[in-house]
C-alpha cells in the first residue's frame, strides 16, 4: 500500500485535521463585521450575502451524508486528498472573487469540503491510534470546531478595522493549502469500507433537498417576513424532507446512516438532544448579543469582548481530555448546559449588555457550548461499536448544523420584528434561548432516568479494538416500557 513519508504519525495527521477544519468554521464566525465591506466591493445586497451563507451552510450539512456514502465505495484516504484539493479551490475562488457568483461558489465549496473532511478524517484519528491518544483527539476536535468559531468574531473585527476582507480570505486559502500538503504527506492508502453496500440515492436526495430548501428559506428571512411564502414554504418543506430522511433511514433494511440503532438507545438520543438544544440556544447568546452592540463599539472592540468564548473553548477542551476516560464524562454535558443557561441569563440582565456583563456572559457561554456538543457527541459514539463512529459523527453534525446555522437567521429575524425595538426583540430571543438550554438539560436527564442509564467508565480498549461499545446503553425509555409491560401483565392476570 502506498504511503506518504509522515503516514501514521499522530502529530502530523492531527495537524492535517486541524488545518482542514479551521478555515470554514473560523471564517463563517468572522463574516459578521465583514459583510458590509464584501457587499460593497462585490455589489452584493444583504439578501444575497445571507443567501451565500445559507447555501454554504446547506453544503456543510449535506456533506456529512455524502462523506458516509463515498466512504463505503471509494478508498477513503484518496477521497480525503480530493476533498482537501477541492477545499483549496473553493478558498481561492472566494478570496479572488470578482462577482457574486464566484464568491458564492467558493463559499459553497468550502462548506461542502469542510464537512467531507470532518467525517472522513476525524473518526480515523479517534479510533486509529492507541487509547492514550484519544484524549488528544478530543481536545483537538473541540478546539477545531468551537475554538475556531470562538476566535472568529475577533479575527473578523480585526480585519474589518482595516476596511478590507481579502487578506483574511487569502490567509484561509493558505491554511487550506497547508492542509492539502499534510494530507499528501500523511497519505496511507486504504480500501473502501463496504464496496458491496447499495448506493442510497434516496437518502442523498432527501438530504440535499432538505438542507438546500431549509437553509434557503431561512436566508430569505433577511428581506421577507416569516410567513412570506418565499421564506416559510422552503423552510418548512426542507425540514419536512429531513424528517422524512430520518424516518426512511430508520425503516430501511440496509440504511446509509445508523438512525435505527441510535434512536432506540438511550445515551445516543440523550447526546443528540443535548447537542441540538445547545447549538440552537448558543445562537441567541452570541449572534444576537453581538449584533446589539453593533454601532456602539468598533468591530475589533466587539471581538475583544467575545474573546472569553475562546478561553471557554480552551478550558472545556482540556476538561474533555481529562474526563473522556472516566465516568464523569457523562456529567460534562449537563454542566455545560447549566453554564450556557447562566451565560444567557447574564446577557439578559441588560440588552445591550455592558462590557463587564458581555465579558462574563461570553465566557460562560463559551464554556457551556464547549462542554456540551463535543462531549455529547462522544457519549453517543461510545454507545455503539467503533465501526459506527463515522456514521454517528455524521448524524450528530447534520443535526447540529441544522440547529445552529439555520436557527441563527430565524433568531435575527425574530429580534428585529418582535417587540417594540431591536433590543426588546433580542431580549425575547434570549428568553427563548434560555428555555432551549434549560429544556435540553431536562430532556437529557429525563432520558437517562427513564431509560435506566447510568454513568459508566468507558472501556476504550475494547471499543477501539471493535469488540464492543465503550459502555452499555440501555434501550430508550426502558424503565417506562418495563413499567407499562408489568402493568399490562398484571391486568391480564387479574382478568
Amino acid at each position: 500500500m502506498r504511503q506518504g513519508p509522515l503516514a501514521g504519525r499522530y502529530v502530523a495527521v492531527a495537524a492535517m485535521v486541524m488545518l482542514a477544519l479551521i478555515p470554514y468554521l473560523a471564517l463563517s464566525a468572522a463574516l459578521g463585521p465583514l459583510t458590509p465591506i464584501i457587499g460593497k466591493q462585490l455589489h452584493m445586497s444583504a439578501q444575497t450575502l445571507s443567501l451565500s451563507s445559507g447555501l454554504a451552510n446547506a453544503a456543510y450539512a449535506l456533506g456529512t451524508v455524502l462523506a458516509v456514502q463515498f466512504a463505503q465505495h471509494f478508498p477513503q484516504r484518496r477521497m480525503l486528498l480530493g476533498y482537501a484539493a477541492l477545499l483549496v479551490v473553493g478558498s481561492i475562488l472566494a478570496a479572488a472573487a470578482q462577482d457574486p457568483g464566484m464568491y458564492i461558489t467558493g463559499r459553497v465549496i468550502q462548506g461542502l469540503c469542510t464537512s467531507l473532511l470532518l467525517i472522513a478524517a476525524v473518526p480515523p484519528l479517534a479510533i486509529g491510534y492507541p487509547a492514550n491518544k484519544l484524549r488528544d483527539t478530543a481536545v483537538i476536535m473541540n478546539m477545531c470546531i468551537f475554538g475556531a468559531v470562538a476566535l472568529g468574531p475577533f479575527v473578523g473585527g480585526l480585519q474589518a478595522q482595516s476596511h478590507a476582507w481579502r487578506p483574511l480570505f487569502w490567509i484561509i486559502a493558505a491554511i487550506s493549502i497547508a492542509a492539502l500538503v499534510l494530507a499528501v504527506l500523511t497519505f496511507e492508502d486504504s480500501p473502501a469500507a463496504n464496496p458491496d453496500s447499495p448506493t442510497d440515492l434516496p437518502a442523498i436526495a432527501l438530504a440535499g433537498i432538505g438542507c438546500v430548501a431549509a437553509f434557503f428559506g431561512a436566508s430569505e428571512l433577511t428581506s421577507h417576513r416569516f410567513l412570506n411564502p418565499e421564506a416559510v414554504l422552503p423552510l418548512f418543506g426542507g425540514l419536512a424532507a429531513i424528517v422524512i430522511l430520518v424516518i426512511y433511514q430508520y425503516r430501511a433494511k440496509r440504511p446509509l446512516l445508523t438512525i435505527r440503532t441510535m434512536l432506540t438507545s438511550s445515551m445516543p438520543v440523550a447526546g443528540i438532544a443535548v447537542a441540538l438544544f445547545a447549538a440552537a440556544a448558543s445562537v441567541s447568546a452570541t449572534v444576537l448579543t453581538a449584533a446589539a452592540l453593533d454601532g456602539r463599539y468598533s468591530p475589533v472592540h466587539i471581538g475583544i469582548l467575545y474573546l472569553p468564548e475562546l478561553a471557554g473553548a480552551v478550558i472545556t477542551s482540556v476538561a474533555l481530555g481529562l474526563v473522556i476516560t472516566k465516568r464523569s464524562m457523562h456529567y460534562l454535558p449537563l454542566v455545560g448546559m447549566v453554564l450556557l443557561a447562566a451565560g444567557i441569563v447574564v446577557f439578559r440582565i441588560h440588552v445591550p449588555s455592558s462590557q463587564p456583563l458581555t465579558l462574563l456572559g461570553s465566557g460562560l457561554t463559551g464554556i457551556g457550548l464547549g462542554a456540551t456538543v463535543a462531549p455529547a457527541l462522544f457519549v453517543a459514539g461510545f454507545s455503539l461499536p467503533s465501526a459506527n463512529l463515522q456514521r454517528v459523527f455524521a448524524i450528530v453534525e447534520l443535526f447540529r448544523a441544522v440547529a445552529a446555522f439555520m436557527v441563527a437567521p430565524i433568531f435575527v429575524h425574530l429580534a428585529v420584528n418582535v417587540g417594540s425595538s431591536a433590543d426588546a426583540g433580542t431580549g425575547i430571543a434570549l428568553w427563548i434561548g434560555l428555555g432551549l438550554a434549560v429544556g435540553g438539560a431536562v430532556i437529557g436527564v429525563a432520558l437517562y432516568a427513564l431509560s435506566g442509564a447510568r454513568p459508566q467508565t468507558p472501556d476504550l480498549d475494547r471499543f477501539l479494538a471493535g469488540e464492543s461499545p465503550a459502555w452499555y446503553s440501555p434501550p430508550l425509555l426502558a424503565r417506562l416500557r418495563k413499567g407499562t409491560i408489568t402493568t399490562r401483565v398484571a391486568t391480564e392476570s387479574a382478568d
